[in-house]
């Protein structure tokens, strides 16, 4: 596992970065997720306006004006923080970068460097904006197309995505919430994929309905865009170890550096003992509540596709490692666990390639979003079935939060796709 990039530039370049420890696995997969998804989306967005299937929208802007205060100030501000934060961290004589989340979250940093580069950016827009000043500024009236809009639609999607996604996961993890409300709003790990589709479909469903976008067209053209970012999404969550995996195989075992090899029984309940303050914990009272499945994979596929003791994972979890020079992240878990998020990384690829191949081959708007929530949710349902997850106890078959949510969407995706054609003959 690579917590952050430094080691994962260390282990294979061979390249010493302490920069690097500041950014997150996780967090990188999670950006380049989104970067992909906005190109993906732009694509069928333009092809749509191509189509006729979309239209523009005339705003007025007045151009030639000199840059405003407003303008300046949020210039100043975003280099401010960046020249505070990040270059500060770079002249610092403490070892910040031992705990980077901390340190993004105290009130450690660089005052000069965060004046000078506020200042710098500041003076930037000014003098673009100057430049283009005329003697008497023009009002003019530009057309913006759905696909000019994508930086503002992806914006809206990662501000309410993870905001709804760090909700969700506290209210499914309330217990651990309240033992610690402001570490678990603010943590890096501790996010729940659903809670973010939710609320980043409202705020775009608003935005799409504030600039008159096509509702259904957009959900389209955003249908190979969201299953191709979540399968990437799912390679920092298998690179990060950030605890989102399965319930424990086992078949298998693990010696102190992680290694794998196969384990009988007897074996396996010998390891229960010897890690018994670890697995009795949270709201596990005795060890035969500790799910496993034993499967032992075929040969002709590694050990590690079908158990997995995500060593050095980010989130610390699990027990100590023979090994230095990595920090706190010197953790592994005691008996090694399916690695969902793999699966989900190839299921989720093969669903992309499905949903583009097949994506206009569905006439009626709004029948691929349907088709995507369909195998959306049929992937994550059947997922669940090993992966470690909070279960409500209170209701039938003890559901999953995941469970629930992915239930919804193969009704609301079924519905759709049968609703919407019917709709459209109806006239």
């Amino acid at each position: 596992m690579y917590p952050n990039l430094y080691y994962i530039f260390r282990d294979w370049f061979n390249i010493k970065l302490e920069g690097l420890k500041f950014i997150n696995s996780f967090g990188f997969f999670v950006a380049l997720a989104f970067i992909i998804a906005a190109v993906v989306l732009t694509a069928e967005l333009r092809r749509k306006g191509k189509q006729g299937l979309l239209q523009y929208e005339e705003e007025k802007v007045t151009v030639g004006k000199p840059a405003g205060f407003g303008e300046l100030l949020l210039n100043f501000i975003i280099g401010f923080l960046f020249g505070f934060k990040f270059l500060g961290a770079l002249v610092s004589d403490t070892p910040v970068t031992t705990d980077p989340q901390s340190y993004i979250f105290s009130s450690q940093g660089s005052w000069p460097a965060g004046i000078l580069l506020g200042l710098v950016l500041a003076g930037i827009k000014w003098y673009e904006k100057n430049k283009q000043k005329l003697s008497k500024p023009e009002e003019r009236t530009i057309r913006i197309w759905p696909h000019d809009r994508v930086g503002d639609i992806v914006i809206f999607a990662a501000v309410f995505g993870f905001a709804g996604a760090k909700l969700f996961d506290n209210f499914e993890n309330w217990d651990r919430f309240i033992k610690d409300p402001i570490g678990n709003l603010f943590s890096a790990s501790g996010l729940t994929f659903y809670g973010g589709l939710i609320c980043a479909a409202l705020a775009i469903w608003w935005y799409a309905k504030r600039h008159k976008i096509g509702f259904w067209h957009l959900n389209d053209a955003a249908a190979p865009a969201l299953m191709l970012a979540y399968a990437i999404g799912r390679v920092g969550c298998q690179v990060s170890g950030d605890g989102d995996w399965g319930i424990i195989n086992s078949a298998y075992q693990a010696d102190a550096m992680g290694n794998l090899s196969s384990a009988t029984v007897q074996d396996f309940s010998a390891a229960l003992q010897l890690h018994k303050a670890y697995y009795l914990r949270d709201a596990v009272t005795d060890l035969s509540q500790v799910q496993h499945i034993s499967f032992s994979g075929v040969s002709w596929l590694p050990d590690w596709f079908f158990a997995y003791s995500y060593p050095h994972n980010v989130n610390g979890d699990g027990i100590q490692m023979a090994t230095a020079n990595w920090d706190q992240y010197n953790y592994m878990l005691p008996i090694p666990v399916f690695p969902t998020p793999l699966y989900e990384i190839i299921v989720c690829t093969i669903l992309f390639v499905v949903i583009w191949l097949l994506r206009k081959q569905f006439k009626v708007a709004g029948t691929l979003f349907g088709f995507y929530l369909l195998v959306n949710g049929l992937e994550r349902f059947f997922i669940e079935k090993i992966r470690v997850n909070t279960q409500y106890e209170n209701l039938p078959f003890q559901p999953t939060q995941a469970e629930i949510i992915s239930l919804c969407l193969i009704i609301t995706g079924g519905f759709l796709m049968a609703y919407l054609p019917k709709r459209v003959k109806k006239g």
